[in-house]
């Protein structure tokens, strides 16, 4: 299988296996359908080669049951991949408009219990499943994000998912995805669908 060849070799005085295997911050930001898709997709070769995976869902209603939840939780408990756990924030919102200002606290304890489990080097990947809104809404301060995310100990990778990521953000990660929308079902009146949507 191709591994890639990298058009750039920086003089950084890292080996190449050393810089293979460093830690990366993704991003899947923009208005088109599939950033959080793309992420689970991550989560899956994440489990795959045997590593903790955690999810924080913030901004999404905790009573939602999407199924990338349900599949990973039953991979993860089948001790052939890695572990996986799943957490959720807050009331939630849907695009159906309302005051989404509850979510502002359990956002931000959101976050400080992903700063606690990248101290303490929980998981080799985290979810941050649109967390790019309580950072666009200034819920939660972009610049501590990225000094976090800078010192983060240890090969622990970091996928932020959300519309409109912070500039600081996109300027900082590793890989940037932004997904744009050519057309939706939703513009012609259609709503979400099992199997689709969730």
């Amino acid at each position: 299988m191709p591994k890639g060849q990298p058009t750039v070799v920086p003089d950084d005085g890292l080996t190449t296996r050393q810089r293979r295997n460093r830690p990366l911050v993704f991003v899947h930001t923009g208005m088109g359908k599939g950033k959080s898709t793309a992420a689970f997709g991550l989560a899956l070769r994440a489990w795959n080669q045997g590593w903790p995976v955690g999810v924080f869902q913030f901004v999404k209603s905790a009573k939602w049951r999407v199924g990338e939840e349900r599949a990973l939780k039953v991979l993860g408990e089948t001790g052939e991949g890695g572990t996986v756990a799943w957490h959720k924030m807050g009331e939630g919102w849907s695009w159906v408009q309302r005051d989404i200002s509850s979510s502002e606290e359990a956002a931000r304890e959101g976050w400080e219990q992903v700063k606690r489990d990248l101290a303490a080097e929980s998981y080799r990947l985290y979810v941050l499943d649109e967390f790019a809104y309580p950072l666009h809404w200034g819920w939660i301060d972009t610049q501590e994000v990225i000094s976090v995310l800078r010192d983060r100990p240890g090969t622990q990778h970091v996928v932020v998912t959300g519309r409109n990521a912070p500039q600081e953000l996109v300027d900082f990660a590793d890989l940037v995805t932004d997904m744009s929308k050519v057309k939706h079902p939703m513009d012609t009146g259609q709503k979400g669908q099992r199997g689709i949507e969730w």
